[in-house]
């Protein structure tokens, strides 16, 4: 198994609102030739510090960034073909996608653009800076303040109050709360607050429900890798385990058991990841 460092970051507290992970990543070897980029609860933002990372949409060609925004998406995008090695992986919350880079979250579903187009800054010269600082903790606190800077003000506020509720809502239960629950708990019709919660966020509550169960369902089995999946299915509220398997397929494009043979190596080797925290 290729052995790889991770260094972790606790942000600003002004930006925790906005920013779950700020994670630094290296491999101390050839990467894998596949990393399934699995849908979660984050726009996922990355800055290699070598070669271009190549990320594809199911069914479509690779397309190389060395700085690149994902918004939320409910299909597992592929990353690989690249022999990127280190980089940078930034984990924004919606409230995020607007406070950092000034748009709703809906404006980049299912999307893949470069960091450029968005913040306005020079991406080569950050990565250049990046590239020249040696040690990890100072590379998080560079794009820490670069974040601090992008911040703004007249945009970081949340979006309409019932639809910040609900997202909130349903992050908070996992996605266990039903769509007609949601809309009456927030005073609309089921179909007024779909439609305005998929152009604010992207995703339908449905989907997003969808995604943040099966988050959880990623969450649990990199904690516990031996949990059955049986009783992962019931925990999480799943008619059984062929729903969780139908689920997966769905989602991340594979079994459960699949993505642990090619993400959670370790698990039949037992050899681990190497771990570092950086930062506070």
């Amino acid at each position: 198994m290729t052995a790889f460092e991770l260094h972790a970051r606790r942000v600003h507290p002004a930006l925790r609102p906005y920013l779950g992970d700020l994670i630094g990543y290296a491999y101390c070897g050839p990467p894998a030739e596949l990393h399934r980029g699995l849908p979660t609860q984050y726009l996922t933002v990355v800055i290699s510090l070598d070669e271009p990372l190549g990320i594809a949409w199911p069914g479509q060609p690779v397309e190389k960034f060395q700085t690149v925004v994902s918004g939320l998406h409910s299909t597992a995008v592929r990353i690989g073909d690249s022999p990127n090695l280190s980089g940078i992986q930034l984990a924004l919350t919606p409230a995020g996608s607007r406070a950092l880079l000034g748009q709703p979250s809906g404006e980049l579903a299912a999307t893949m653009l470069d960091v450029d187009t968005l913040l306005g800054v020079p991406a080569q010269e950050v990565v250049e800076r990046l590239r020249a600082t040696p040690h990890w903790h100072e590379r998080l606190e560079i794009v820490e303040r670069l974040l601090l800077e992008a911040w703004r003000d007249e945009l970081s506020g949340e979006p309409r109050a019932e639809l910040g509720w609900a997202w909130k809502r349903l992050c908070a239960t996992a996605g266990g709360v039903g769509v007609q629950e949601l809309a009456q708990e927030v005073g609309w019709s089921r179909r007024h607050l779909t439609e305005r919660f998929r152009a604010e966020y992207g995703l339908t509550p449905k989907v997003a429900a969808r995604v943040l169960r099966f988050e959880q369902a990623v969450r649990r089995l990199k904690q516990k890798p031996h949990t059955r999946l049986a009783d992962l299915a019931a925990d999480l509220g799943y008619a059984d385990q062929a729903h969780l398997t139908r689920e997966w397929h769905a989602l991340a494009g594979c079994s459960p058991r699949q993505w642990m043979t090619e993400e959670l190596p370790y698990v039949q080797d037992g050899a681990h990841p190497v771990a570092a925290q950086s930062g506070v």
